[in-house]
């Protein structure tokens, strides 16, 4: 294993002093958690790295934030053979974690009053350009885009051959595509993974304030927070620092025709500022109060599908889904993302003030954990709760690894 050095930014921490295990049924989760002590930063390089090794990827990059602490370590190569290990520089895709950049935006517009969450699809389609609604005739919304209850698929079309990644559909093509879909059912209702819809959610925004998407996350998320590394139109120097995969999965190029759903670049650097600026550690700019308020609960819902990548959903935020009891210490927001040879993951302890951020290449070592669970595991260790339950299972996670060459255009 190529171990990188140790960047962090930590006071004097505690370690535990021993493991063990209270069942729920026993004590209430008060009980639970004082009985935990959080970890140290260096407790959780430790157990990032044994996420390096038993995942079998290339290169991985561990961001944490506790309050004012904050910590970044990287584990394997930044190209398989290349000896060099990853750094704070190196760039990385965020691949779906784009969305909650989109619904940053999307707060950020309708407390302006530019748009409002219930306004419909249409009021911003192209000119000429029509909008299916449900089969009851109920409209799209822009909060049906943000929690995916459109009641879209997840992608237009497969990829055409040869098409690098994050570079289709544009928006001209998904306008054209949307006239002709059936809306099955009545959007609200049924909770499914969409990639298109964040994309049409994007194009929304820029239509609202005639500005391009690309202007807009750099204009009012990028460079208040200083993300200097984080953008769609990576530069040949930036490009340079991109981790590769064990498969080749295709260019450094720009993504501006995704970049609502999943096409922004970034790095280790930059992500412990949007950490920061999430949890609302002083410093920054204040994100939108409601940035992580559930508006759409399961129970509303008759079906969810592709929402539990990370264990089972117990709300749907605007891109954020919430795992745990809400009521609890342990409730988690989280976001997962995967494509072109990474799988992303951020995670946010709100109550604790704790979160992480994780990024892997793929190799062609065997996958013996879940990457997104082990990484709820480190979280709540950080903030010293019990972990969120689990509930996507290693067959699961291994079989859409071996599915990723065959479906290059599935994006989490």
């Amino acid at each position: 294993m190529n171990r990188a050095p140790f960047f962090t930014t930590t006071g004097s921490a505690l370690r535990i002093a021993a493991r063990f295990a209270v069942l729920a049924f026993v004590l209430p989760l008060a009980a639970q958690v004082s009985t935990q002590t959080p970890i140290s930063m260096q407790e959780a390089d430790q157990r990032g790295a044994e996420i390096f090794e038993q995942t079998g990827v290339t290169g991985m990059v561990l961001v944490v934030v506790r309050g004012h602490e904050s910590m970044i370590k990287t584990y394997g190569e930044t190209a398989p053979g290349s000896g060099k290990a990853p750094d704070l520089n190196s760039l990385l895709r965020l691949c779906s974690i784009s969305k909650v950049f989109t619904a940053d935006l999307l707060l950020q517009l309708a407390a302006e009053g530019k748009v409002s969450l219930t306004d419909p699809l249409e009021k911003y389609a192209p000119h000429g350009e029509a909008v299916p609604s449900g089969p009851d005739g109920t409209p799209i919304t822009l909060l049906d885009l943000a929690t995916h209850t459109a009641g879209l698929t997840r992608e237009v079309s497969s990829y055409p051959r040869k098409t690098p990644h994050f570079t289709f559909p544009d928006e001209a093509f998904r306008w054209n595509w949307l006239p002709e879909q059936k809306i099955q059912i009545t959007p609200g209702t049924v909770a499914a993974y969409s990639n298109v819809g964040f994309d049409l959610l994007g194009d929304a925004l820029a239509s609202a304030t005639r500005e391009s998407y690309a202007k807009l996350v750099h204009d009012r998320l990028i460079e208040p927070l200083g993300m200097w590394d984080t953008t769609l139109s990576p530069s040949p120097e930036q490009c340079a620092r991109l981790l590769r995969d064990a498969f080749d999965e295709g260019p450094c190029t720009d993504t501006q025709a995704s970049g609502p759903s999943g096409g922004l670049y970034t790095t280790p650097n930059d992500m412990v500022k949007f950490l920061r600026y999430m949890l609302h550690i002083p410093g920054l700019p204040e994100a939108p109060a409601s940035l992580l308020s559930i508006y759409v609960k399961p129970k509303q819902l008759k079906t969810m599908q592709g929402l539990d990548h990370a264990g089972r959903p117990t709300g749907i935020g605007l891109a954020w889904i919430q795992l745990g009891d809400p009521n609890g210490a342990s409730m988690v927001m989280e976001k997962t993302g995967g494509g072109a040879g990474f799988s992303t993951y951020i995670a946010l302890n709100p109550q604790k003030q704790t979160g992480i951020f994780a990024a892997v290449t793929y190799g062609k070592g065997p996958e013996n954990v879940n990457f997104f669970e082990e990484s709820n595991k480190v979280l709540a260790a950080l903030a010293g709760v019990p972990a969120v339950p689990a509930k996507v299972h290693l067959r699961r996670a291994t079989s859409r690894r071996g599915k990723r060459r065959r479906a290059a255009a599935r994006k989490n």
